[in-house]
């Protein structure tokens, strides 16, 4: 056990120290804050006005398509061929053509555009204020509503979800992408420092390191040592990026948020009440609400509603116990091979475990609670991934214990099986090791 934790201590120390893990310390938090802070900017950089001019030869939707901030309707008095001619000199940035009905099409319109294509979020757009207008005509030649009828009739569904026991309410939304997102960090996190095992391994049997280490320690108290310290090692950096990332979007966000407290309290003052009444009530209430910002409210109001400590404790169980039991199997490939070229055909049969969880991620998402998902959550090579997915969702605590015991007995199966392979490949020099050798050296 002793001489154990002095190869723990010298894995991690050597890794800690190196250049490359405090570059990565301090990029991690940075780069993983700016997916969450860009975007934002990227936002209010690409809030320009599109202007497009609108021919309609029906009568229906002039002055009847809404405008907003990003998109403004300008209707035109010419023929199609002329506002074809003058798109180009008008600097628009399309032209919406709608003709006249015919007998087999009266729903018919053209988008035509200069020299770039317009985006989905505005062909989207333009056809949503279509269909809504044309929706409201139809309705009032058929039945005679009028705009204020059809605006009674409309109204949301917010639709709550409580859980039974714990009395707590739920996003589905946030809950996905919670899950995902934790899958997919251990996903990676196990492809990354199981592949610094199997390098560290090649390394110390290239350099004949590995000849003096094994003179003095056990070959699985070796491998335990290394496993254990890189295992550590990816802990620590976990927790850093963690704090580091916390600490920088809490930052951005109070920013944020002070500027923008400045800014309404200066807007207020230059505006009174009578002018706010006049903008409330031009305020065009026949727009449909925007799905995206309900759907957005849902979530924020469900941030709270989750137990983070327990999903924190569990992700780093898993993405403990799951590395270790991938970097034990990553180690013994190392020592069967000479470089990291040969370690391919190995590769495959370790890897496709992971690779399923994440590709069948979507479908366990649907079905959080389907035996797809209780069997992929309760298997070692693909519970790391499958369990930390369906946790938001809610998972019995019989089957979360069952998952995590057969994690930790995967793991020590696959050290002794690791170790059998382990002991005798890193002394193998020059020899191109197949599938038919590694059963051999197994049975020894």
């Amino acid at each position: 056990m002793k001489k154990t934790l002095i190869i723990i201590k010298r894995e991690y120390l050597s890794r800690v120290k190196k250049r490359s893990f405090i570059v990565m310390t301090i990029l991690g938090p940075i780069l993983m804050a700016s997916l969450m802070i860009v975007p934002f900017f990227i936002s209010k950089w690409g809030e320009d006005t599109k202007n497009i001019d609108v021919v309609d030869e029906t009568g229906i939707y002039v002055d009847h398509l809404t405008s907003n901030k990003s998109v403004q309707f300008n209707y035109l008095p010419t023929n199609i061929k002329t506002a074809k001619d003058n798109l180009i000199k008008s600097g628009s940035y399309c032209l919406l053509y709608i003709p006249k009905p015919t007998l087999t099409d009266s729903n018919s319109a053209l988008l035509y555009y200069s020299n770039k294509q317009p985006g989905i979020s505005v062909t989207s757009y333009v056809h949503e204020k279509m269909k809504y207008v044309l929706e409201n005509k139809m309705l009032h030649d058929k039945y005679g509503l009028d705009k204020k009828d059809i605006e009674s009739v409309k109204t949301t569904i917010d639709l709550k979800m409580e859980n039974v026991q714990t009395g707590e309410n739920s996003s589905p939304e946030l809950t996905m992408m919670i899950g995902l997102f934790a899958g997919i960090l251990i996903y990676i996190s196990i492809f990354m420092f199981g592949s610094q095992v199997m390098r560290g391994v090649i390394e110390e049997k290239t350099s004949r390191i590995i000849e003096v280490i094994v003179s003095s320690v056990k070959p699985f108290q070796l491998l335990m040592g290394k496993i254990t310290g890189i295992a550590l090692v990816g802990l620590t950096q976990f927790m850093l990026w963690i704090v580091l990332t916390l600490g920088i979007v809490t930052v951005f966000q109070a920013s944020v948020f002070t500027a923008t407290k400045k800014n309404v309290s200066t807007e207020q003052k230059g505006i009174n009440v009578q002018q706010h009444t006049l903008m409330t009530n031009t305020i065009d209430k026949s727009t449909p609400k925007d799905e995206d910002t309900e759907m957005m409210n849902s979530v924020m109001h469900s941030v709270g509603s989750y137990n983070y400590v327990m999903i924190i404790l569990m992700f780093l169980f898993f993405f403990l116990f799951g590395y270790l039991l991938y970097g034990a199997l990553f180690a013994a490939i190392g020592s069967a091979v000479d470089n990291e070229a040969d370690t391919q055909q190995f590769m495959l049969p370790i890897t496709i475990p992971l690779i399923l969880a994440f590709v069948l991620s979507q479908t366990i998402i649907n079905n959080p609670q389907g035996p797809l998902a209780f069997w992929f959550s309760i298997i070692p090579l693909t519970s790391p991934i499958v369990m930390m997915i369906r946790l938001p969702f809610g998972v019995p605590t019989y089957e979360l214990i069952l998952s995590m015991g057969l994690l930790v007995l995967g793991f020590l199966g696959a050290t002794w099986f690791a170790a059998k392979i382990y002991r005798t490949g890193i002394l193998m020099y020059g020899k191109k090791v197949s599938y038919k050798e590694l059963w051999k050296w197994l049975k020894y």
